[in-house]
């Protein structure tokens, strides 16, 4: 394990975070907010359709208790997400797709969802099925720097 993929450390994974398979974290150049504005544009403006905005922050601080800014946008595109639970019906645990956009323990906000190799791995989707889970990547590649 390199000192970027090691918890609390710098590099490509957030600060106080654990590297867990499967998960891949992106840096935005933008606060919490922003990222889920402009995310939420892109995904418009790709024809995908966002179906909530977890506000997880906010719900803890009604439950009285505290957590740093944490938005879950859950989205997808029924044209290629019905094809991808046609091919494995389990994969409707995972869809529609997701990102968590947060701050770290050091206040760099993060981009973090499934890749799709993994869901494809996990729920053994045909490669030519499987590109539909993909569009995370280009969709966030605008907001993300690199490292």
């Amino acid at each position: 394990m390199t000192d970027s993929q090691r918890p609390g450390t710098a590099g490509d994974a957030p600060f106080g975070a654990h590297v867990v398979s499967g998960i891949v974290h992106r840096r935005s150049q933008f606060s919490v907010t922003e990222t889920v504005e402009r995310l939420t544009e892109a995904l418009d403006d790709a024809g995908a359709n966002v179906f909530a905005l977890i506000d997880q922050s906010a719900e803890a601080d009604r439950a009285g208790l505290s957590l740093r800014d944490t938005k879950l946008l859950i989205f997808g595109n029924p044209a290629a997400g019905t094809p991808v639970m046609e091919a494995a019906p389990t994969a409707a645990l995972d869809l529609p797709l997701k990102a968590l956009i947060w701050a770290d323990d050091r206040g760099e906000v993060w981009i973090t969802y499934l890749s799709a190799e993994w869901l494809a791995d996990r729920h053994n989707i045909p490669a030519e099925t499987a590109k539909a889970l993909s569009a995370v990547e280009a969709l966030t590649s605008r907001l993300t720097v690199s490292s």
